[in-house]
Order: C-alpha cells, then structure tokens, then sequence
C-alpha cells in the first residue's frame, strides 16, 4: 500500500514521511483522559525546499514538500482534527490550499483571500478538522510554485466500511512536467500564445482533408479559422512536457505490485499545470467508484478522461502473473505518462502508441460571441433529461441579445462577419457526449472501441444534501482572447472584478457559459459543486468542473462555509491570466466575518 497509514496507540500515532516523522499527541494531557471519547488529534510536520526533479528526459530544479516532488501522501481519518506545521525554507512567500477539502476558510492556504501566506523562514500551522473520506491533494497557491513541483496528495480514511471492496491501494498522482518554469512560460505565452503548440497542421493534413472533404470545402475551412486568427490544433497550450506518475517518467516506469486476483483501488489524481489526460490500462476493466473524493454509483469503462486538478477512485482486478501499462494519453495527443502495475519489480507490458492528435472544429467555437450558431448545437443542460436518447436542444444564447462583443475581452471576431459556415467543416457525424457540443473535436472515444467515462454516467452513492429548489442563479461567462492570452469571467478580469457575493444558507445555481475554444476546469474552494447530469437528488458531488467548448453547464452549491473564497479556472496559467474570482459569503457565525474583515492582501498572487 502506497504511503503509510498512522498506527494508533494508547496516546500517540506515528506516520513516517521519508525522513520526516509527522507526530500525534492528545489534544490536552490529563483533561483529555477524563474525555468519555477521544477525539483523534493528528499532528504533521512539512517543508517547503528546493529540490531536484529528474523527469528521465530532463532534470531541473523545482520545489517540494519534505525535500521531493511529489511531496508526501498525507493520510487523515475522518473525524480527527489535524495539525500541519509547515515551514518555508524557500527564499520567497509560499503557501498550501488543501483541495478538495471542507475546512474553515482561514485554513484554505490562499493569500491574499484566506491568509497573508508564509513568509521565508517562517512556519505557518494550519490546524482544521478532517469533515470527509476520499482521494484529495495538496498544492502551494502561490505564483507558479504548483507547477513547478509543490504539490502532494490526500487520502482520508473514513469512519465506517467503504461501499466497494479492495485488497491493496495506490495513489497514481499526474503531472506535465516542462522544462521550462512556470514564470518563463507565462512569459512565453504572453509573447506568443501558441509558443508551446507541437501540433500545428501540416500540408500533408490538408491534402488528406482535400480527399475527404473536398478542394472548396477544405480551403474554405482553412480561410476561417485564418480570418479568426485561431488554430484548429489549439487544444492544449502547453506541449513539449514529460508525463511524470508519482514523480516517475515514462522512462522511469512507476510500478504498483500486486498478486493476481486482488482487487486494486487505484487513486488517480491530476495535478498538472494544463493538460487533461485520457486514461487505460490495456487489458484491464476499470469500475469508477469515486469522484473528487465522493462516492459514485459504480460505473464500468474501459477508459475515462481526468481533468485538471480532478480525481477518481477505480477498482481494478488482473487475474494473470503479467505486467499490466497505466497509460496517461493527454487530451491534445502530445505527451503521455506511464506506469505500470506488475506482479514482480522489472516486469513491462507494451506500451500504446500516441493516437492522432485531436482537432477543434467549428462546433467548439459554439459560444463565442459573433457566430451563427444555427448548426453548432453547444449544449445547454438546464432542462434537459440527460438520460434521454432524443436530439439534444442547442445552447440558449438568449442571454445575450444585444451584447456588444466590441466591449467584451472575448476574441478577435472582427472578421467574422458575414463568414458562411455552411461551407465548413463542422466536425464529422460521430459519437456524442451530453457535455460536448454536437461534432465537437475532443469528444472522446475508447481506444478499444469500449466504453469511456461521460459525466453524464456520474451518479452520487449517496445524497450529500437534500434536494431543493436553488434560490437564485449565477451566470459566469468564460472569456478570452487567445492573441493577448488574456483569460477572464464575464468579460472581466480578476484584478477588474467585483467579487461574487452570495449569502450563507442559500443554494445557488451557477452557470457556466464557455465562450473560448479551450476546456476549463472550474473549482470552487469550501463548497462543494453539485454537478447537474439531470439526476436530481443523485446529481454527483463534485469540486472541480470541466466545461467544454462551446457548451454550457450547470452546478449547485449549498452555501454553507462563511468567509472568503477562491473560485477560478484550474490551468495554471488560465487563473494567472485573469480567470479567477473572490466570492464572498456574507451572513453566517459572527466569529467568522471579524476573521474574514481581518484578512489582508498580504503575500502576493492567489
């Protein structure tokens, strides 16, 4: 089993972290003993160092918990109160937002919003109680600390029996490892949006779209994405990465051992910077039994697609002596990582070749401002049975007659008037997604021709909250413009925006309208987001939230944590450019807002 469990004892626990011990005591000395029960009190020590990252390809320096990258796996139990002494050994300000989990808004670990931050030399103890079970991690919310290594992972054990069985557990942690730093990137980016694009179409691509599509239909394509400025091959912004699991690249092959016929629950979390992976274990059916540390109903695939900062809980169960590839494929085909899952150190199974690189198609461009959305189809899940077979209805625009797009930060769509898009490449008839727009270019398709995870198939296990009406509705557009690569809400960058105001107690219905070309993973720290797959009450419990191209999702959110919190898109480099916002919740313990009031902007960028 990956990482180790704290033994308890009559009055200490003791987990080892490397060469760090994280140490437990009782919460008092003799009063706690007269205590008819006793609460679990966990205390943790971490540094935050400078370290050494050998990817197999390149080696770098980047920063770590404990002297590595990945830091430790932190292992909590429900219902304990944790203590986390972390020391900054960095020559600059740092931080730790724990993700994912429900926790006082002072111990979230954003600067600026819930905390100053940690200044060099200094320690910061966060101490909050452990409220859930599941796969979570951990990572610094400070500048581009996180994709330059700082980050780690949570597993928390729950109080009663879990509803699936297994025999052994390993936490399987994704990340893009770049060669350049998170501050050079930015950079880049700013200079040049398409810096880090590997994948640009090539003259042997358009005389096999001449062969299929035709010579007219094919230029006519071609000009139009032309006028628009944009690249059908803009699925990922950043390539040119090395896949690391657990800290390993492919090279160096990350192996979980087991015996055959054991039941492995594999805790996949994506920690990477920008990039969506496309996981399967050739030879091996895989049953989702968690989402973002929640329980689901059991779902069978034989691959699935784990977005940025996400998580999911699968069982599997190899029957034979032989080694099995964990295959990590990003989204844009550019990159993958590799593991493997073997009866014996030394053993390899064959590796997948890269599949095609995915392309963009006018139906992805369904949300921007300026288009004739008469064929595009983007989708809107508000009313909509999503276990109905009948057509699905197009995204509702209604919301945005008599927009002006001139005084948007949208795209460039200067040129778009009077394009015929009838004459375009739309995107081939082929399989559909709830939550992708209709012949979008990145709905995904298992490479054995088998089932692939929808969020549509994501059922809760169990009810977190009654289900009610929402009180009110929010409305957050997804903005850009990929030329300045300037990403933003509504319009409006972070730096520009009013905070988002709501009151504790009511339910909220939030709903996300993207108007770019690039997929976001939208996570709201505090609060959990009840994703809307048209399942009522059994709607999934969810923290993070991808929404597609061209399409427009829904999720609820029962406000119940007072204070102040981040909301933002999770590419690191989306959030930085402006896609982020301060939500505020107003009402609730008096003893919470003075904390809130107190806060300052000290410690540099959320």
């Amino acid at each position: 089993m990956q990482g180790l469990a704290k033994v308890s004892q009559p009055s200490f626990n003791e987990v080892q972290f490397g060469v760090k011990q994280m140490k437990t005591r009782l919460l008092t000395g003799l009063l706690s003993l007269l205590m008819p029960v006793m609460v679990l009190a966990g205390e943790y020590d971490l540094t935050v160092d400078r370290v050494e990252i050998d990817t197999g390809d390149f080696v770098k320096e980047g920063i770590g918990y404990n002297g590595k990258s990945p830091g430790p796996v932190m292992r909590f139990k429900e219902g304990e109160n944790v203590k986390i002494n972390v020391t900054n050994n960095l020559d600059e300000m740092t931080s730790i937002h724990w993700h994912g989990l429900i926790l006082p808004f002072d111990q979230d670990g954003v600067p600026g919003i819930s905390f100053p931050g940690i200044k060099p030399g200094e320690t910061f103890t966060y101490e909050f109680p452990i409220q859930q079970a599941g796969t979570y991690w951990f990572h610094s919310h400070s500048g581009f600390q996180e994709p330059d290594g700082a980050y780690g992972s949570i597993v928390i054990e729950p109080k009663g029996r879990e509803p699936f069985r297994y025999n052994r557990e390993y936490v399987v942690q994704l990340t893009d490892k770049h060669p350049h730093s998170g501050d050079r990137i930015m950079r880049n980016l700013k200079m040049m949006p398409d810096y880090y694009n590997r994948e640009q179409q090539t003259v042997g691509e358009f005389f096999s779209d001449v062969s299929e599509n035709g010579l007219m239909n094919t230029v006519s394509d071609r000009m139009a994405w032309g006028d628009m400025r944009m690249m059908k091959a803009d699925v990922e912004d950043l390539q040119g990465f090395t896949g690391l699991i657990n800290g390993k690249g492919p090279a160096q092959n990350w192996t979980g051992l087991f015996e055959p016929g054991e039941r492995i629950r594999l805790r996949f979390i994506n920690s990477s910077a920008m990039t969506y992976f496309d996981i399967r274990i050739p030879g091996l059916d895989m049953t989702v039994v968690q989402a973002d540390g929640n329980n689901v109903q059991p779902v069978n695939v034989d691959e699935f697609r784990i977005g940025v900062a996400e998580t999911y809980d699968v069982i599997v169960r190899p029957k034979d002596a032989q080694a099995y590839t964990i295959f990590a494929e990003s989204m844009g085909r550019s990159g993958y990582a590799r593991a493997t899952l073997a009866p014996e150190e030394g053993m390899e199974a064959a590796v997948p070749q890269l599949r095609e690189p995915a392309r963009l198609t006018m139906a992805d461009m369904g949300g921007m401002p300026g288009m004739d959305h008469g064929n595009m189809a983007g989708m809107d899940h508000g009313n909509m049975d999503m276990n109905s077979s009948e057509e699905m209805p197009g995204m509702d625009h209604s919301s945005m007659e008599g927009m002006d797009p001139s005084n948007m930060e949208g795209m460039d769509h200067s040129s778009m008037s009077g394009m015929d898009h009838g004459s375009m490449a739309m995107g081939k008839e082929g399989p559909s997604d709830p939550f992708y727009a209709k012949g979008s270019g990145l709905v995904p398709t298992a490479a054995n021709g088998g089932k692939f995870l929808s969020y549509a198939d994501l059922k809760a296990q169990d009810p977190l909250y009654e289900d009610r009406e929402p009180t009110r509705e929010v409305e957050l557009r997804l903005t850009g413009n990929m030329e300045r690569y300037t990403w933003s809400i509504n319009g409006v960058k972070y730096e520009d925006a009013d905070p988002i105001r709501l009151k504790y107690g009511e339910r909220v219905r939030f709903k996300f309208v993207n108007e770019t070309m690039m997929t976001h993973p939208m996570h709201l720290h505090g609060m959990w987001s009840i994703l809307d797959v048209g399942a009522g009450q059994w709607n999934p419990i969810k923290h993070t939230i991808s929404v597609q191209p061209g399409t427009t999702v829904y999720m609820e959110t029962e406000v119940d944590e007072p204070g102040q919190w981040a909301f933002h898109c999770h590419l690191s480099y989306h959030a930085a450019a402006g896609m982020f916002r301060k939500v505020i919740v107003e009402g609730g313990p008096e003893s919470t807002q003075a904390k809130s009031d107190a806060t300052t902007a000290e410690g540099g960028d959320a």
